[in-house]
């Protein structure tokens, strides 16, 4: 288990307490659908079912990897498929969709935790429209297209979708994020906006507003190395109980006092944030 910093362990709270025999019931001979599946959260989510019999269909970018943890996890209970494809291609969602809809038994829940992050000022994206286009593509347009087709699927076996959110979307926006938040936050309120639809067809959905989580993504962005962040062990943990306790949202305890604060001090948070911009691009 991850070792916690003192000052993470008063941010993120001890590991939930997974009830082993519920999970198993609620994903007992399911077929689970997840995203970004070779690092970071989707591995280790796709390892702690691993020992339950589920279908895992494992999706990224990265074929080796996917292949080398089919070989592991198919060692346990888990029956393992992978599909490489990166979600930005719309040619390469529509093979996935099209294996999707092949399945002789649907598909019951969809961890949708791909995704792309870009830290850059504004005016160092001046001729980088593609951050934008590339950030759009996966954070939003790819999981509006999967679920737009396989929501006919999710009705017929009363499922769930399972958002990876940010707790970015629920923060006043700072500079340098622009193309991450707008993105992140585009999905999260198509989610919400398209819930009680979804509720009232039998498909149950779950937003979790993670904080910073230390993943491959958040890598390039240097000061990151010494913040606190959440272990993908930890999140993994987070997301297998939400697939029996089912609760619409997950964020953690603070986020609502932090929320307050990034609207009071907004003024004094982008002039710090802009300040540092400034200071990387000299």
């Amino acid at each position: 288990m991850y070792n916690y910093r003192l000052l993470e362990k008063l941010l993120f709270l001890p590991f939930p307490r997974l009830n082993e025999k519920r999970l198993e019931a609620a994903c007992r001979h399911k077929t689970v659908l997840i995203t970004g599946a070779s690092s970071g959260i989707g591995e280790k989510l796709a390892f702690k079912l691993g020992y339950l019999p589920v279908h895992l269909i494992l999706v990224a970018r990265r074929e080796d990897k996917l292949l080398a943890m089919k070989r592991d996890i198919e060692r346990s209970s888990a029956r393992v498929s992978v599909y490489r494809a990166d979600l930005r291609n719309a040619g390469e969602r529509e093979g996935l969709l099209s294996m999707i809809h092949r399945l002789p038994d649907g598909i019951d829940i969809v961890v949708s935790n791909a995704g792309l992050s870009i830290n850059r000022s504004i005016m160092d994206s001046l001729d980088r429209n593609h951050d934008f286009t590339r950030t759009m593509a996966i954070n939003y347009f790819a999981p509006v297209e999967l679920l737009l087709s396989l929501i006919p699927l999710l009705k017929r076996t009363q499922s769930h979708i399972i958002n990876i959110s940010t707790i970015n979307t629920s923060l006043a926006p700072l500079p340098g994020w622009a193309a991450y938040q707008a993105s992140k936050t585009a999905f999260d309120t198509w989610l919400r906006s398209a819930s009680p639809e979804l509720h009232g067809a039998g498909i149950a959905t779950t937003s979790i507003y993670f904080p910073l989580v230390r993943t491959p993504m958040i890598e390039p962005t240097a000061a990151y190395s010494q913040m606190p962040a959440m272990s993908p062990e930890h999140a993994a943990d987070i997301i297998a109980k939400s697939m029996y306790a089912r609760r619409r949202t997950w964020m953690p305890w603070w986020l609502p006092s932090g929320q307050l604060v990034s609207v009071l001090f907004r003024g004094a948070l982008e002039r710090a944030a802009a300040r540092k911009l400034r200071g990387r691009g000299r």
